[in-house]
């Protein structure tokens, strides 16, 4: 394949004041709103439930909130043009606060639909403009290990948050209300964030569908590097244990199978984003300048994740197997999504960051989304055959995608 010019990289100004203020603000704010998001998600599924609701329904009902975010993703861009980055992260942290009210003063089942797609909205506002803040405040030699902390922040939350629910009880009557005030304790670390200096690219940048054709037609590669990440950190960890009982694992086993995918995904976003910075500041070795270091670590990602899917056939003999495999799939596709984050974060600022974060995530999102509905049907016609070769094909695809790119 012959070599291609690299795309240009577009330098960051110098860090905007209060910049360090800044990203105290949005850990904070982030950290406490997505443990009460992660705390009442499961706790409004358990209610339906005990309220006689099917599973279908539920099952509809926690859709809901990706359909929230699928819709505003895109138009992320366009409402921060009109309000301003500091006023939309503040709307994004009010509106869950108010919809958690809703759902403990109204046990109306097609208002709960309406206030969950509205909180999915804001929390998918929140997602965009949480990562495209912290990737442009982070200082520019350090920003691998920002936004790998970061990263590995939100993964914890996943944790944290059903975990605080299980540890009170989800027939607590003060388990919605506890979610409640760690929303509203994320609204008052939102409204503590300094002002942000006025996008530089607001008038020439643009928003809403047309932004994001813009962004993706400028960094094809981020695309394609979210939707494997999304596949193999989030798509895959919800059918690793109906993966796990195909195999006859039992259920306590089949289970921990997510808990060794999170770890991976918790343990290794930060040394990759670490790795990222340590290799940017060596261009004179064999990986290149700064661009070319991160595509290295995402391809040496991409070929772990092949590797590990590759081991898949061996794992029915050898079931010990599954939880390491698991392991490796986390923490690769969480990776890959880490490393695309510092290159958008490296290249753009202003509104096209905003645009190039929101192709990152509708496309991690589109990867969580399909891999579960896809993985149950090659699950259900083939444990030893269609599961594994739905995934090799799509380990190969971010293979090839990545070798093809030159940077």
């Amino acid at each position: 394949m012959s070599e291609h010019p690299l795309p240009p990289v577009i330098r960051p100004g110098p860090r905007p004041p209060h910049a360090t203020r800044g990203l105290v603000a949005i850990f904070c704010a982030t950290f406490f709103e997505l443990v009460g998001v992660f705390m009442l998600g499961p706790l409004l599924l358990l209610r339906l439930k005990d309220g006689g609701q099917s599973t279908a329904v539920a099952g509809l009902f926690a859709a809901t909130v990706w359909l929230g975010i699928f819709l505003v993703t895109p138009m992320a861009s366009a409402l921060t043009q009109r309000l301003g980055r500091r006023p939309t992260l503040w709307l994004s942290a009010a509106v869950p606060v108010v919809t958690c009210a809703g759902f403990g003063l109204s046990s109306w089942l097609p208002l709960w639909f309406v206030l969950y797609l509205v909180a999915g909205m804001a929390g998918g506002l929140r997602w965009v403009l949480a990562e495209a803040i912290v990737a442009e405040l982070a200082p520019p030699g350090q920003r691998g290990r920002y936004v790998g902390l970061f990263e590995t922040m939100v993964g914890a939350t996943f944790v944290l948050g059903p975990a605080l629910l299980a540890w009170m009880g989800t027939g607590n009557r003060l388990a919605l209300w506890v979610a409640f005030v760690l929303l509203l304790v994320g609204l008052l670390w939102s409204l503590a964030i300094p002002p942000l200096p006025q996008a530089t690219d607001q008038h020439e940048t643009r928003v809403g569908w047309a932004g994001v054709w813009q962004a993706l037609r400028a960094h094809p590669l981020v695309m394609a590097v979210g939707f494997i990440g999304g596949v193999f950190e989030s798509g895959i960890t919800a059918m690793l244990p109906l993966y796990g009982l195909a195999l006859g694992l039992g259920a306590t086993a089949a289970a921990l199978l997510v808990a060794a995918s999170g770890f991976g995904s918790a343990l290794m976003m930060l040394p990759a984003g670490m790795l990222a910075d340590r290799m940017a500041h060596h261009p004179q070795r064999r990986w290149g300048d700064e661009a070319r270091s991160r595509l290295t670590l995402m391809r040496v990602c991409a070929v772990l994740t092949l590797l590990a899917t590759l081991l898949i056939p061996l794992v029915s003999g050898m079931p010990w197997l599954a939880a390491p495999v698991a392991f490796v799939w986390g923490g690769a596709g969480g990776c890959l999504y880490t490393l695309a984050m510092i290159d958008i974060g490296s290249r753009e600022q202003g509104l096209a960051l905003v645009n190039g974060t929101a192709v990152l995530v509708l496309s991690y999102t589109a990867g969580g989304v399909m891999a579960p509905a896809l993985g149950a049907a090659a699950l259900q016609w083939s444990p030893t055959l269609g599961f594994p070769a739905l995934l090799v094909f799509t380990a190969l695809l971010g293979v090839w995608l990545l070798r093809r790119s030159p940077a």
